[in-house]
């Protein structure tokens, strides 16, 4: 019976629960039962692209949390991104996006701010924030390190990961002897 090294089942096991919370963020309940996320894994070399992204605002910027985030994102195996085609309408008339009704928001002008499109639906946010806490809360039923981050969604969004989406969000995963994403000192 071979041996499998503790670094290399940890590292096949994040691979997994990578793959795993995609399912959680796919079968996320969604309004109305329209689904209009998307997601993916980063790994390798993307995943350096994004935290080099990272550093770049952080110059850019002034912002110390998007260095260290950036290498959160170096120190971890994977990077889940969830985004969401926000500015699509869902039908409500609502006003939650701040117009009158959906056709007053599906003509207004959608346009990058600093670093998402906008404006959006409330709904398909609302759908964003279900499908991000689904995967997290997959990612911590296999005792996997993580934390939803804003700052690789909008590297990711500058590096036109996910071009369609409007809002998009990261997930670093690790297995570490301490949980890397919470030590926010630095």
């Amino acid at each position: 019976m071979p041996i499998i090294k503790s670094k290399d089942a940890e590292k096949n096991g994040l691979s997994q629960v990578s793959k795993l919370m995609l399912l959680s963020a796919r079968t996320a309940p969604k309004s109305g039962g329209v689904d209009d996320i998307l997601t993916a894994i980063v790994s390798g070399p993307e995943k350096e692209s994004l935290a080099k992204e990272m550093d770049k605002i952080a110059e850019e910027r002034s912002i110390r949390g998007f260095r260290r985030d950036a290498n959160n994102v170096r120190n971890s195996e994977n990077v889940v991104l969830i985004g969401v085609r926000g500015t699509i309408k869902f039908g409500l008339d609502c006003g939650s996006c701040g117009y009158t009704n959906c056709e007053e928001f599906e003509r207004a002008e959608k346009k990058l701010g600093q670093d998402f499109i906008g404006p959006n639906c409330g709904f398909k946010l609302l759908d964003l924030g279900i499908a991000l806490g689904s995967a997290a809360k997959t990612a911590n039923l296999h005792n996997v390190d993580n934390r939803i981050m804003y700052r690789i969604g909008a590297a990711a969004k500058r590096i036109k990961m996910f071009p369609e989406a409007s809002v998009i969000m990261g997930i670093p995963i690790s297995a570490k002897g301490k949980n890397i994403y919470f030590d926010r000192s630095r």
